[in-house]
């Protein structure tokens, strides 16, 4: 017999051909599983423990744990951390109906699994193998047959297709719509067996791990309450996960426990992980609070996205005892595209020319040196230092989609360096930046009035909400917010409270925000529900982006042959939608910040695309012991 399986690579680096995997699969013509014979048409099927679009899968078949955990790291203790607002619901799934806790999904299992320490590998977790034809037109999973929900009641491939059909029905209209058109039918071929078959044109990158990326819930526990998808509720269907919840107090706290007859505490793919038998989330009304208490001992780990508490807060008597540990570790992961975000959805935030007078007014060198001691960088690209982020000028074939699509973009695209964040000079206002600004905005159509605002040729102001809910945002935004003051935009901070907040960026209601986009450092099919044109409702496209020509691109990244031709279309996607300015870059850190009671370890050496503490860390007894009995913790 042969041996293959299609897999992606470990690293962005790793050669995009799709090599055989030795001892991982088996290929054959036709076969039975299930009682099912594949006809002959059908072709060669692969039959892998994973599955990858380029390259290998970094972990063979009989991997006994992955690379970045410890096996022997015992199983105990309870690890806190802050949650900031409230919640008033524990479905996270009903989209625009109450505010989902914190956590809330961590019942929750899907059929694949991913990895920290791989860009892009998607392991088998409630499915022993999957199958697929070389035309990838269908993939089936070979579920595990001692699956459990936390209720004792098993987990067939029955609940597998109710809980596609119940998201197709109940779940967020965006996912379902766009799933629609990938996902042609779901079935149960046994209790054990589920075959997904995909849409004749969709293309077929992604649609494997897509396929394997549904929730999986108790069918006979809908059935039995009633309950739906859609509605906000606090009681939490059973899962299959590791985790199962323990206590709810509404809106101050959540108490996660882990399940002591979770069925896949022995499998490779969790074997050093889920390591607290309790996780607690405390709820605070703002940061300060929060951090108080953490100081207090009130919660014990706290990843610090404070640049002011960073640099100076930490001098409280819990560190200088040696209770609390302070440490920077590196992050490889691909950071945040976010910034200032434009709703292109009303009408005066459509000229570009708006857009970038705007976004000269933000002094990303004055607020990182004076107001965030200096700490990060600023942030250019949608993919930020990665091998997707389009840098100098298009050439090669990042060029040739370019020039593809030449009618649809600014010819200064084609030639021109990539379009960069602005440059700004060491004092809040930089005149320089405002004088250009003031530029584009008479090209806009706007002259500035005896009362220093800018009027349109109808005497019109440009009238601008910047919404946001967090106070500790004020200091930031509040040098921006008088930067466009002095524009002569007639702009409105308004800080409202999370519910509200909730509520009216999931309905599209706001003109600035700040947010941003959760990009991968491989991209497929999810690429176009967050910036494709057919999907500028979702809550994935807050801006509301879309782009004939993007949309040309984002056919060529979901129907990419090799991880060279998804990175040139990426790059070509990145150099349009920097100029088209849609979302004002800010900043990002690279590192992560943490601060913990000295009562948790780690791995020597964690995984490059994650922090992981409340996945792989784990609690050492003999230090909790002794920081409660030095008083150290509430």
């Amino acid at each position: 017999m042969q041996t293959h399986a299609k897999a992606k690579a470990a690293t962005p680096a790793q050669s995009t051909a799709k090599h055989i995997l030795t001892g991982s699969a088996i290929l054959i013509g036709a076969a039975i599983w299930a009682g099912q014979v594949f006809a002959q048409d059908d072709g060669p099927v692969t039959v892998s423990h994973g599955y990858s679009t380029f390259g290998d899968l970094k972990y063979p078949a009989d991997y006994p744990y992955h690379d970045y955990v410890n096996p022997d790291a015992p199983k105990g203790g309870e690890v806190s951390i802050a949650a900031q607002g409230t919640f008033d619901s524990m479905n996270p799934y009903a989209t625009g109906k109450g505010t989902p806790g914190a956590m809330s999904t961590v019942a929750y299992e899907r059929m694949l699994g991913g990895t920290m320490d791989e860009v892009s590998g998607a392991y088998c977790n409630l499915c022993t193998t999957l199958e697929y034809p070389e035309s990838e037109d269908w993939v089936i999973f070979n579920l595990h047959h001692d699956i459990t929900f936390s209720d004792g009641t098993p987990m067939t491939a029955a609940d597998v297709v109710f809980s596609h059909n119940l998201m197709m029905e109940q779940g967020t209209p965006s996912w379902a719509s766009a799933v629609s058109q990938l996902i042609a039918s779901v079935e149960a071929l046994d209790d054990y067996t589920v075959k997904y078959t995909f849409v004749d044109d969709a293309p077929r990158n992604g649609l494997i791990e897509q396929a394997g990326s549904t929730v999986v819930w108790s069918k006979a526990w809908y059935e039995e309450t009633g309950a739906r998808l859609d509605e906000s509720r606090l009681e939490i269907s059973p899962g299959t996960g590791p985790y199962m919840l323990d206590s709810v107090d509404v809106g101050r706290r959540i108490i996660y426990k882990r399940n002591p007859d979770f069925w896949g505490a022995d499998l490779p793919i969790n074997i050093g992980h889920n390591n607290f038998d309790t996780i607690r989330i405390e709820y605070f009304a703002d940061s300060q609070a929060a951090f108080e208490a953490f100081k207090a001992g009130e919660y014990t780990f706290r990843a610090e996205n404070s640049s002011l508490s960073w640099a100076t807060g930490y001098d409280f008597p819990a560190l200088e005892k040696g209770w609390v540990v302070k440490e920077e570790i590196a992050d490889g992961s691909l950071p945040y595209a976010g910034g200032f975000v434009f709703n292109l959805r009303r009408e005066k935030l459509q000229d570009v020319r708006i857009r970038r007078a705007i976004g000269m007014m933000f002094n990303f060198t004055w607020t990182n040196d004076t107001l965030q001691y200096g700490l990060f960088q600023q942030r250019n690209s949608f993919w930020e230092g990665s091998d997707l982020e389009a840098k100098g000028v298009p050439e090669g074939r990042e060029l040739e989609l370019l020039q593809s699509v030449s009618d649809l973009i600014d010819p200064s695209i084609l030639t021109d360096v990539a379009f960069p964040a602005y440059d700004s000079g060491d004092r809040q206002l930089d005149r320089t930046n405002l004088r250009n600004a003031l530029a584009l905005m008479e090209e806009a159509g706007f002259k500035t009035g005896d009362n220093g605002l800018l009027r349109d040729a109808n005497g019109q102001t440009l009238k601008i909400e910047f919404l946001e809910t967090r106070q500790s945002f004020d200091r930031i935004l509040n040098p921006y917010i008088d930067n466009l003051k002095k524009l002569g935009v007639d702009i409105t901070y308004n800080r409202v409270d999370p519910s509200q907040y909730q509520a009216r960026t999931q309905s599209n209601d706001f003109d600035m925000i700040f947010g941003g986009y959760s990009n991968g450092l491989e991209e497929g099919q999810g690429i176009g529900q967050r910036f494709g044109s057919a999907d500028k409702e979702d809550v994935f496209n807050p801006a509301g982006y879309g782009n004939p020509a993007v949309d040309k691109l984002i056919k060529a990244v979901e129907g990419a042959g090799t991880r060279e031709e998804m990175e040139a279309a990426v790059r070509a996607i990145d150099r349009i939608m920097r100029a088209d300015f849609f979302v004002v870059p800010v900043w990002y850190l690279g590192r992560f910040w943490t601060a913990y009671y000295d009562m948790y370890e780690h791995p020597d050496v964690l995984p490059p695309y994650g922090l992981g503490y409340l996945d792989h860390w784990w609690y050492n007894a003999e230090k909790g012991e002794a920081l409660r009995a030095a008083g150290a913790l509430r």
